[in-house]
This record gives C-alpha cells, sequence and structure tokens, in this order.
C-alpha cells in the first residue's frame, strides 16, 4: 500500500469507543465464563447426585476443564476468522456463540428431571463457552492491542483483564445478592439458574454494540492488498513457530496463577479455611475489584519501562511466594487476613495480566496475529490454566492439597526462565505505517508486522 492511499489517522475519540466496545464485550464474555465456576457450589447437586461434596465438586470443575478443551478449536476458528476476515466480525460471532451456551445452561433439566441428561446439556453449553472464549481472547487481544496508539498499547491491552475481571466480579456482585435476598435451599433449587439468564440478555446488548465497531487500521491496512491467500492458515503461524511457543510458555505460569487466585480462590477458602460461603465471595469480590482497579497502573508502567520487567517480577513472587501465600489462607479464619493474603497474590500476579495481551500480540506480524495469538494460548490453558481447580482439588481429595502449591511454583519457574530469556516487545511495528514512521525517525523498525 503506497503511502498516499493510507488509512487515514485514527482520532483519539474513535480509539476510545473502541477500546469501550471491546472491553465491554469482552467483560459480558468472561461473565457467562465465570460465572460457572462462581454458581457452582449451588447446582452441583442439581447434577450428580451422592454424599460427598469434593466428589460433587469434582465433577462440575470436570466440566469447567472440558470447556477448556475446545479453546484451542476456538482459537483455531475463530482466529483464522478474525486474521482473514476481521477483528470484529469475530468479536460479533463470540459474543452470539457465549450468548446460546448462557441459554443452554439455564435450562438445562436437573438430575432428578432427566437424570445424567442435564449433565450432558451442561457439557455441550461449556463446549461451546470454550468454542467462543478461545476466539474471544485473541480476537479481543488483538483487536485492544490494535486499537490502541502505539505508546499506549500496554494501558489499551490492559482492559483486557479489567473487563474480564469486571466480568467476574459482576457474577460474583450477582451471586451476593443472591445470597442475602434468597436461602440456600432457593439458590440450590432454581436461583442458580438466574444469572445464566441475564448474561445471554447481557448478550444481546454488546452484538448490537460490537455491530457498530471499526475495524483497526493494522486489519484494514493489511486486508488491502487482498492477495495473500495464506493470511491466517496453521501454514503461515508454523513459520512463527518460535513464537508461538514463546505465548504458550509465557501463558503457563500466569494462567494457571490466574485461576488459582480467581475462580478456585473461594472453594479454597469455603472448603479449606472453612469460612463462610458469604465471606469467602465477599473476599473474592473485594480482592478483585482492586485487582481490576490496579491493571491500567501496570500497563501504563510497562509503556514508559518496558513489559520484560513486570514479567519477570511476576514470575519471580509467585515461584518463591505461592506456598507461604496459599499456606496462609488455610489458615485465614477472618475476612480481613484473607483479603489481605488475596491481594498479596493478585498485585504479584498483576504483572502477567495486566500485559500479557500486548505481549503476545506484539510477537506476530498482522496476518497471523490473531491466531497466533489464540492458538498456543488456549492450548496452554487447556493443558494447565482449565485445569487448575481440577488438579487443586484432586490434590485435596488425595489428601496431599499443599502439592497443589508447589505445582503452581513449578509452572511460574518454567514462564520465569521465558521471560528472562525473550526479547521485550514494547517497541514492536504492529503495522507498516508504524514501521515506516520508524524508518523515517531513522531507526529499524522492531518488528516488522505484515
Amino acid at each position: 500500500m503506497s503511502a498516499s492511499a493510507a488509512p487515514p489517522a485514527v482520532t483519539p475519540a474513535a480509539r476510545r469507543f473502541a477500546l469501550i466496545g471491546g472491553s465491554l464485550g469482552n467483560l459480558v464474555e468472561w461473565y457467562d465464563w465465570f460465572v460457572y465456576a462462581s454458581f457452582a457450589i449451588y447446582f452441583a447437586d442439581s447434577f450428580f447426585p451422592g454424599d460427598n461434596p469434593t466428589t460433587k465438586l469434582l465433577n462440575t470443575a470436570g466440566i469447567f476443564a472440558v470447556g477448556f478443551l475446545m479453546r484451542p478449536v476456538g482459537g483455531w476458528v475463530l482466529g483464522r476468522a478474525a486474521d482473514r476476515h476481521g477483528r470484529k466480525s469475530a468479536l460479533t460471532l463470540t459474543v452470539t456463540l457465549m450468548s446460546v451456551a448462557a441459554l443452554l445452561i439455564a435450562v438445562a433439566p436437573t438430575y432428578g428431571q432427566a437424570g445424567y441428561f442435564g449433565a450432558l446439556v451442561l457439557l455441550l453449553a461449556r463446549l461451546l463457552q470454550g468454542l467462543s472464549i478461545g476466539g474471544e481472547y485473541a480476537a479481543s487481544a488483538t483487536y485492544l492491542t490494535e486499537a490502541s496508539a502505539r505508546n499506549r498499547r500496554g494501558l489499551g491491552s490492559s482492559f483486557q483483564y479489567v473487563s474480564m475481571t469486571c466480568g467476574q466480579l459482576l457474577g460474583l456482585a450477582i451471586l451476593i445478592t443472591m445470597q442475602h435476598t434468597l436461602t440456600t435451599e432457593q439458590l440450590q433449587s432454581w436461583g442458580w439458574r438466574v444469572p445464566f439468564v441475564l448474561g445471554a440478555v447481557f448478550a444481546l446488548v454488546v452484538f448490537w454494540l460490537r455491530r457498530r465497531l471499526t475495524e483497526t487500521e493494522a486489519f484494514t491496512e493489511e486486508n488491502g492488498g487482498g492477495t495473500d491467500t495464506a493470511r491466517g492458515s496453521l501454514k503461515a503461524l508454523w513459520e512463527h513457530r518460535r513464537e508461538a511457543g514463546l505465548v504458550m510458555a509465557l501463558t503457563l505460569g500466569g494462567t494457571v496463577a490466574y485461576y488459582t487466585y480467581t475462580t478456585y480462590l473461594t472453594k479454597y477458602l469455603i472448603g479449606s479455611a472453612g469460612m463462610a460461603k458469604s465471606t469467602a465471595t465477599l473476599v473474592s469480590f473485594t480482592a478483585l475489584a482492586v485487582f481490576a482497579a490496579i491493571q491500567p497502573a501496570a500497563g501504563m508502567l510497562s509503556d514508559r519501562i518496558g513489559r520484560r520487567p513486570l514479567l519477570i517480577t511476576f514470575a519471580v513472587g509467585c515461584t518463591v511466594g505461592t506456598y507461604p501465600i496459599m499456606t496462609a489462607l488455610g489458615s485465614a479464619h477472618s475476612y480481613w487476613s484473607a483479603l489481605a493474603l488475596s491481594l498479596l497474590a493478585l498485585v504479584i500476579v498483576t504483572g502477567y495480566t495486566s500485559i500479557n495481551a500486548a505481549v503476545k500480540a506484539e510477537l506476530f506480524p498482522t496476518r497471523v496475529r490473531a491466531l497466533g495469538v489464540a492458538l498456543p494460548y488456549a492450548l496452554a490453558n487447556a493443558l494447565f490454566g482449565g485445569t487448575a481447580e481440577y488438579v487443586a482439588l484432586w490434590f485435596k481429595d488425595a489428601g496431599h492439597e499443599k502439592m497443589f502449591f508447589w505445582y503452581v511454583s513449578g509452572c511460574a519457574l518454567v514462564s520465569l526462565v521465558t521471560y528472562v530469556l525473550m526479547p521485550d516487545t514494547r517497541d514492536a511495528a504492529l503495522s507498516r505505517a508504524e514501521a515506516d514512521a520508524d524508518t523515517g525517525a531513522g531507526r529499524a523498525p522492531a518488528k516488522a508486522a505484515g
């Protein structure tokens, strides 16, 4: 594309709308994804008979983990769609799939009504959610990063975990409200269905919003050529297999730590620390609210000092801090002590969550960026993030709960080695316009895109 045919400059107002639109859609997607884990303590009895509560949670956690198995498929299918047909179209499709999945869970029959058919419906819904989320992460990470100004990509991409966490907070807020307005029997009987109905309604609103988003400058510029038939293909991704391997390795520690201190934390405080359900939920809610608020600050810091310092700080803190933090949480019986420990853990995790979307997007050229972010990330999540809660409960059921703490530390150690060896991606050029700007300024682009 010639300079004269370059896309018009993106206005600050357009960038803000893109970030808001991409973030709100991401919020609803992850609300639907996480509300399953938040309400599992109430609907486990509805689908699985028996007297052992840990076994029931293992069954629901198993279905939660199965959803992650579809994430690589969603990452491949929807990542390819985002690279070939645009980030906007992929974002619209993912929220549609999530709406259908939420409705399926809302109407799933219980074991008393239809035997294990209800669990089968639950499984199908989680598979659809996994397909949707597999594409959502890549499309939103790519969209938020490409839609941000070059010197604010860390800040822009940090809103992915702001919106992810706010989605979880919304689910927890609904849970807390229902805990104070309904009895436990009502929650277990029908109340757990309410958040899934709401999720489907929220998704319809987001569908309308995402239809009005504008495509990113980087994709529009790349799509203008129209001759690259390999764009978004596995063949094109193979040309960047080293970067794909980096995405898997840098994701490993972050995803295990994130799911440990978010989705598993409430169950750990209830089952191991003996905390009341309502208190444990309030601890999680407060800690996650602070966690969401500090993401942009960490993103802005990375725009100033680079991505690697934050990643290395996270990995060191998680490697050496997981065992003492989790051990102390297991003995925390008050709200304030549990909150302080949870905040300490989530501040450490912020070094990964605030910038991982930008780092992954900055590793790949435009023609394969969404797929390059999606597929290796989804594989790492399927193998490690989605199974974190199941592994934790398995160790607990086997009588070796503290082995899980070492498992989390080991995963973080693998990522630490990756962070130390990988290049910093802050100055990467994500489009030909950015690469041309580097050339005009007399410096070689850190990474030529396209």
